[in-house]
């Protein structure tokens, strides 16, 4: 699976079968080589880092500092990143809430913690509705530019069941679309390869984490039972 992190999220793949998926929230994208692209976004990604930092007074490598210094879980606080509405799930009149507020628990650290927490969980629900319809995942790539945050990349393996991988800087997008104007100019009969990257494996902070993306799963199930 691929998630990038831009100023919205997707969760994306190439898949040699289409997907069907009756709720909306996966689009099902062919592509030029005859597969398919199952796609899921998320309207709340960097722009939450962005907010959360400029709240708390904070540069964004302070928020990835601060971060890294609280513990998984945020010591219960919970950020529910749904700023503007949400697309994957469907909500489009969804607010954002802090939860779990305690008077131990309030503090920058946390609240930077939750803030990256709560977006790579709303990434992970994405790619879970993308597995859901029976497209195999068995490891995930993070591309864009929230990627290169130290932070991020760790809680990413404290999110994601599967394992974390970081591809170098680049522009993925512009080097797909060049690889497929150079095929139709060649004539050939197949895409041409191109010398791929190496992608740096991310160590996992912790083996026990699968209560941390279930605790903010059953929090998104609350939001979207009451349809907000």
């Amino acid at each position: 699976m691929i998630i990038s992190l831009g100023t919205s999220g997707t969760a994306f793949l190439s898949s040699k079968v289409s997907t069907h998926d009756k709720s909306g929230e996966v689009a099902g994208f062919a592509d030029a080589t005859g597969k398919f692209l199952p796609l899921a976004c998320t309207l709340n990604a960097a722009r939450i880092f962005d907010t959360v930092a400029k709240t708390l007074g904070l540069t964004l490598d302070q928020l990835s500092a601060a971060a890294l210094s609280a513990p998984m879980g945020a010591e219960g606080l919970r950020l529910i990143p749904f700023f503007e509405g949400e697309r994957t799930p469907n909500l489009p009149n969804a607010t954002g809430s802090l939860l779990g507020i305690t008077n131990n628990n309030l503090t920058t650290p946390n609240l930077a913690r939750a803030a990256i927490e709560g977006v790579l969980s709303g990434l992970r629900y994405a790619s879970d509705a993308i597995a859901k319809l029976g497209v195999p995942v068995d490891k995930n790539l993070i591309i864009g530019g929230a990627a290169r945050n130290i932070a991020i990349q760790k809680i990413a393996t404290t999110i994601f069941s599967q394992p974390i991988y970081i591809p170098p800087p680049g522009e993925y997008v512009a080097l797909g679309a060049a690889r497929q104007a150079a095929w139709a100019l060649s004539g050939a009969a197949e895409i041409p390869q191109w010398q791929g990257v190496t992608a740096n494996f991310i160590e996992p902070l912790s083996s026990n984490c699968a209560w941390l993306y279930q605790s903010y799963a059953q929090e998104f199930s609350l939001v979207i039972s009451k349809g907000e």
